[in-house]
């Protein structure tokens, strides 16, 4: 007998990296990402950059990455695909004083020739498109052989890894899309990048959430954290009651704190990758 074909529907994936979009320019993502300062810059010095050198920031939200490596005399270009968030970047880059190019784009299409950096990197940013494997292929793309791209991604365990696939039992993600965590893991990025890179390296490190309380981070990351925002937006009043409780428990088992304030670590990969010649 012969098997039966199995019709799997395609993955729209244009229609949710729409969705995606919009849920990162809900809120204001700045006042969260500014907090995640110190990745971009351990980041940077993993990288090893040298002055001069042309940097390409990828997701780069308010610019944590991108300000790190202009602080390292670099010539960085910093690219999005939320304005507002450029526009955040900007501000912070002129209240510096440095020059740096902001330019709208997508991580699965960037706007670039083959080549034409001796680094690129993304903090917590390129590992939320839909399309993994094109995200990868534009990064190693544009990064000159012999350059470098650098990671940070969530782990799957981690404090948000847990947070994402909490949000997925409220509010399913579209069936076949990948989980971003899966960027927290080092067998995915040898998928992603093997066929490009000389060298894969991936360093678990911890960012540590500094908040007053376990509530006052549920209100900064359900006012400002788009994700958090548009899952409590779908949600009736008994849902997000049932979610908040969700939430504090998993905050009450990490939270080192003991004082009723929160530290809670969530562990990332930080990543750096030699591209081949």
């Amino acid at each position: 007998m012969s098997a039966v074909p199995t019709n799997t529907p395609a993955v729209d994936l244009a229609a949710v990296k729409t969705r995606q979009q919009a849920a990162w320019s809900a809120g204001n993502y700045a006042v969260v990402g500014t907090t995640l300062q110190i990745v971009g810059e351990n980041l940077c010095e993993a990288l090893d950059l040298r002055a001069g050198s042309r940097v390409l920031d990828v997701a780069a939200g308010n610019g944590n990455a991108t300000l790190a490596a202009a602080r390292r005399w670099c010539e960085v270009v910093s690219t999005d695909y939320v304005p507002s968030l450029l526009e955040s970047g900007r501000v912070r880059a002129q209240a510096e004083g440095h020059t740096i190019e902001f330019r709208q784009a997508d991580a699965e299409d960037l706007p670039f020739p083959d080549a034409s950096f001796h680094a690129v990197m993304s903090t917590f940013g390129v590992m939320f498109t839909p399309n993994q494997e094109k995200a990868a292929g534009e990064m190693a793309r544009v990064c000159r052989p012999g350059g470098r791209i650098g990671l940070a991604n969530w782990t799957p365990a981690s404090f948000i890894g847990q947070l994402f696939k909490m949000i997925g039992t409220y509010v399913p993600p579209a069936p076949g899309v990948k989980s971003p965590a899966l960027w927290g893991t080092k067998e995915r990025l040898d998928e992603l990048f093997g066929g490009a890179a000389r060298e894969i390296r991936a360093t678990s490190r911890e960012f540590v959430f500094r908040y007053r309380s376990p509530e006052h981070w549920i209100e900064v990351f359900r006012t400002y954290y788009g994700p958090m925002n548009k899952t409590f937006g779908a949600l009736d009043a008994d849902r997000q009651a049932a979610f908040t409780s969700e939430l504090l428990a998993l905050i009450a088992s990490r939270n080192r704190s003991g004082d009723g304030t929160l530290v809670l670590p969530s562990e990332y990969l930080e990543v750096v990758i030699e591209r081949n010649g």
